[in-house]
């Protein structure tokens, strides 16, 4: 007889496993390159963790060319201003310090709102707070107020509430020679109002003052008290420092409140999304 054919199966050949890649060592491509490869990194991941890996490496964080090279990609008008100032406003060499464009692109200063908690959705977390009567209190807002981070606010009592930040400029990111370059603004703004029921005062007062915290520049405002019945009342304060004078490191924005009527608990001023925001001039 016949040999039987086998209908079994035909037997797997296991796959050749793939040659190990080499991996890629981005410290052998030449600098101009490696420089355009790290400007698509974070830039809080090019402090952090790339400023590490070598001398090299941490020589191009420090350095100038890489900042910017990244601010350059920002097209609109802010941003090519802020290019333009980048350049023409070049902090001094100092010996191993780096460039103040990383902690400026890290912290983005420009544009947003420097002061922190500013509508009590924190408590009262990143204040110093003096307590009046029965003291501050965070309760829902009365009034919808544009643009919030949080429907919230700061509640005043019986006797004058204060409180205040102090911003460091430099620590946010700003460097001195922009500072002093007369092309930036700080716009501040806070928003206040009373309960329907009670009637209410507020003050408003704030400082840029430099180094020695020394006031340089300030502004102040006493608006008349709202009075009670005044259907949830809500104003909006502002103001611009546009020619601001050299030495300016620090703002300090305070404000006060309490009630007309001196009721115990918490019926005086309400305020909330206070801000102070550095913008570039545009002109």
């Amino acid at each position: 007889m016949g040999a039987w054919a086998s209908r079994g199966r035909a037997a797997r050949v296991p796959a050749p496993e793939p040659e190990p890649e080499e991996a890629l060592d981005l410290s052998q491509l030449p600098p101009e390159l490696l420089l355009v490869v790290l400007s698509h990194v974070p830039p809080r991941t090019l402090l952090g963790r790339c400023r590490q890996v070598c001398r090299g490496w941490r020589a191009l964080v420090d350095g100038q060319a890489l900042w910017l090279l990244i601010l350059a990609r920002d097209h609109g008008a802010t941003g090519r201003a802020l290019l333009h100032l980048a350049r023409s406003c070049q902090s001094p060499a100092r010996n191993a310090r780096p460039c103040p464009l990383g902690r400026f692109c890290a912290r983005r200063p420009i544009g947003r709102n420097l002061i922190r908690n500013p509508c009590g959705q924190e408590g009262l977390r990143k204040w110093m707070v003096q307590h009046g009567g029965d003291g501050w209190v965070v309760e829902e807002n009365r009034t919808t107020v544009p643009g919030a981070p949080s429907q919230t606010c700061f509640v005043t009592s019986f006797s004058w509430c204060r409180k205040k930040q102090v911003l460091d400029l430099e620590e946010e990111g700003l460097w001195p020679e922009l500072l002093d370059s007369g092309r930036i603004e700080i716009c501040v703004s806070d928003w206040w109002g009373a309960r329907h029921d009670s009637g209410c005062m507020y003050r408003l007062l704030v400082q840029l003052l430099d180094a020695n915290q020394t006031v340089l520049d300030k502004f102040s405002a006493v608006p008349d008290p709202i009075p009670q019945w005044n259907n949830n009342a809500c104003l909006h304060v502002t103001h611009v420092f546009s020619n601001i004078k050299m030495g300016v490191r620090f703002v300090s924005f305070e404000h006060w409140g309490q009630d007309t009527q001196f009721w115990a608990g918490h019926y005086g001023a309400r305020v909330t999304n206070s801000s102070v925001i550095v913008r570039v001039r545009l002109s």
